[in-house]
């Protein structure tokens, strides 16, 4: 099949190009790229006053299955992400059960596979049921085809047990993904320990919850020689810990969630679990720290984090609902509207950051325009202005503070291994 993309500018991280070009799509892979391509396709795309760009990778999605279907399925999660500009997502293995052997892996692979929507990989929890007492079966799952190993909603407290986990990931050539909060630390805190906060009567949690896991893992990855990719970061100093790190040669990469370089907690209007998520939404001394580490290509990847959870669970007020937003389908306009629009990154910058990046980090043959590669790729209109509407989601989840916000940028076509999976 011949799929002709028109009339687009072509943006390409691999080599910093962007020009105005046709891509002509074949059996899955890029043909050819080159003005006015005179081909007579089986469909065509006209992508006039849009960029053509890699698919974006999420390298940090929750999909709740198995176990918690009633949040989010792997297909409703893949289509979520497909209508987000996603081709290739990272699923977290905090499911039920834990994703701590190949069995879970495997049936999270083959329904991904039977959809035929998106890319979906399946990380591997570090410990068994991510209890923190001895490491998961990490051999049988780098075979089933993990990504990495991660033990995201929680934090491998025991350093010696950590330390053991990066090894292996060292000898299975896999990066390791770290959710940085010092469970010790918390103390049942739901928003972030400021003076905003405390009017409302919240406990708080201190940016130092996040940024001494941040250096003891860095510290560790320097030892053991481990790739390690930091999550969600959210405070100042994570940037300059990021900076420091890459300074001394450490092999360590970083992400921000879009709600982290667009809120601060005093935008959280009141009793809204809307606003809830972890890290929590911090200062705007944090946010404009990470919107430089972002400019200044110290924190490598933007993540959305998805956390898709009930509008019931969410309606029980900060202190009692879960923490985390649904995040596939806004992440990309929240990206050019609150970074690229302003001038605080390029667009070939926003390319970086959700495509060559994260597939850079995962060791995929993505992230690119290039012809001979895969043709996963979005059209995007980067001036196309709405409100968001969380009713419009393809998302189970509707938890999102970002309901009623007024963006630009629209995804205009979602294509994986060739085949359009979503059309606007």
């Amino acid at each position: 099949m011949l799929l002709l993309i028109q009339n687009g500018t072509v943006i390409n991280p691999g080599d910093k190009t962007e020009l105005k070009a046709d891509v002509l799509v074949e059996d899955g892979k890029i043909k050819s790229i080159a003005p006015e391509q005179k081909v007579k396709a089986d469909r065509v795309i006209d992508a006039e006053g849009c960029y053509v760009m890699p698919g974006f990778i999420d390298m940090h999605v929750h999909l709740r299955d198995p176990g918690m279907e009633h949040k989010e399925t792997v297909e409703t999660g893949a289509k979520a992400a497909a209508h987000g500009g996603f081709t290739t997502i990272v699923a977290m293995p905090n499911t039920k059960p834990v994703v701590d052997n190949s069995d879970v892996v495997n049936y999270v692979h083959n329904k991904a596979k039977d959809m035929r929507l998106v890319h979906i990989l399946q990380a591997g929890a570090v410990t068994r049921g991510q209890r923190g007492e001895e490491l998961s079966d990490i051999e049988s799952m780098v075979e089933a085809g993990i990504p990495g190993i991660s033990e995201d909603g929680k934090t491998v407290m025991n350093a010696q047990l950590y330390r053991e986990a990066m090894t292996l990931a060292v000898k299975y050539d896999i990066p390791v993904f770290s959710h940085c909060e010092d469970s010790n630390m918390v103390q049942n805190g739901v928003v972030n320990a400021d003076k905003v906060m405390e009017k409302m009567r919240l406990p708080g949690i201190s940016n130092s919850v996040e940024d001494v896991i941040i250096a003891r893992d860095i510290m560790l990855a320097k030892e053991t020689g481990a790739a390690l990719h930091l999550c969600h970061c959210s405070t100042k100093d994570s940037v300059r810990l990021v900076e420091l790190a890459k300074q001394e040669g450490i092999r360590v990469t970083a992400e921000v969630c879009p709600h982290h370089f667009t809120l601060t907690s005093g935008d959280i209007p009141g009793d809204d679990a809307n606003y809830k998520m972890n890290p929590p939404l911090r200062t705007k001394e944090d946010v404009e720290a990470l919107k430089e580490g972002l400019k200044a290509d110290i924190m490598d990847v933007i993540a959305t984090d998805h956390a898709p959870h009930t509008a019931i669970e969410k309606g029980a007020g900060i202190k009692k609902a879960p923490f985390g937003i649904a995040g596939l389908e806004t992440a990309a306009a929240l990206t050019m509207t609150e970074l690229v629009a302003p001038g605080t990154l390029t667009i070939m910058q926003m390319a970086e950051k959700m495509s060559y990046n994260p597939a850079k980090i995962l060791g995929l043959d993505k992230g690119v325009v290039e012809e001979g590669k895969p043709a996963d790729l979005v059209v995007f209109d980067a001036d196309k202005e709405y409100t968001i509407d969380p009713a419009d989601f393809w998302s189970k989840g509707r938890n999102t503070p970002f309901a009623g916000k007024k963006v630009k940028g629209m995804v205009m076509a979602t294509i994986v291994d060739g085949r359009v999976v979503y059309e606007k």
